[in-house]
């Protein structure tokens, strides 16, 4: 198979924000007073955050109006921004960056394929806001994965056929988000463990064997 592009999950491929997450959605159960754990952490990964939020609220048994739904996921972003404010360049793993460089090299297209809202800060805080072709995120989609919605959005506006695409992912959700929307996937971490992949890694360097 002769890939045109390259999308890439941003948490937990690109770079590493599951502790920032979990803190702050931690933070919010416990002024809640629900109970939340790492285990049910796992459950929200690739997920938006109203989903993210209905899964914290599962042990929540007071009723609430959309609008204070709203507030809740907002508290939680705010805590969220606060803790990515630490990032810097030095949380691009080198690994992350010498492989997206020689990608660049052979003439791939670049993107980025990712429910989160805040992309642009995190990209911005890591020291890439300027180096991918194109990014599809929470901002410009209405439905997370496993949806392929984000995916095909960012193959639409690298002008790339979805069959020409690659996705990199870390979630299960993601992997069969890229097969919905007829794209192969290469996982790693959690979803290269469950081998959800048609390319499972141990190590994003691998993705140069398979370009």
């Amino acid at each position: 198979m002769v890939f045109q592009a390259i999308i890439f999950d941003l948490d937990g491929v690109i770079c590493f924000t599951d502790e920032y997450h979990y803190q702050a959605w931690k933070r919010l159960a416990d002024e809640l007073g629900v109970p939340f754990d790492r285990q049910k952490n796992n459950r929200l990964r690739g997920v938006s955050r109203m989903a993210s939020l209905e899964i914290v609220l599962e042990d929540y048994t007071e009723p609430l109006a959309e609008a204070e739904k709203l507030a809740l996921a907002d508290q939680k972003n705010e805590t969220y921004k606060t803790l990515l404010a630490q990032m810097s360049p030095s949380d691009l793993p080198e690994d992350v960056r010498t492989t997206l460089l020689a990608l660049r090299e052979r003439g791939l297209k670049l993107a980025i394929g990712s429910s989160s809202k805040n992309t642009p800060f995190i990209l911005q805080q890591i020291g890439l806001a300027d180096f991918f072709d194109a990014v599809s995120d929470g901002n410009n989609i209405t439905k997370s994965k496993p949806d392929p919605e984000v995916f095909l959005k960012a193959a639409q506006m690298l002008d790339v056929a979805p069959e020409c695409c690659l996705v990199v992912e870390d979630a299960v959700a993601g992997a069969e988000a890229a097969h919905r929307g007829n794209m192969r996937a290469a996982c790693v971490g959690d979803a290269a463990k469950a081998a959800a992949g048609d390319y499972n890694l141990s190590s994003i360097t691998e993705l140069l064997s398979i370009i």
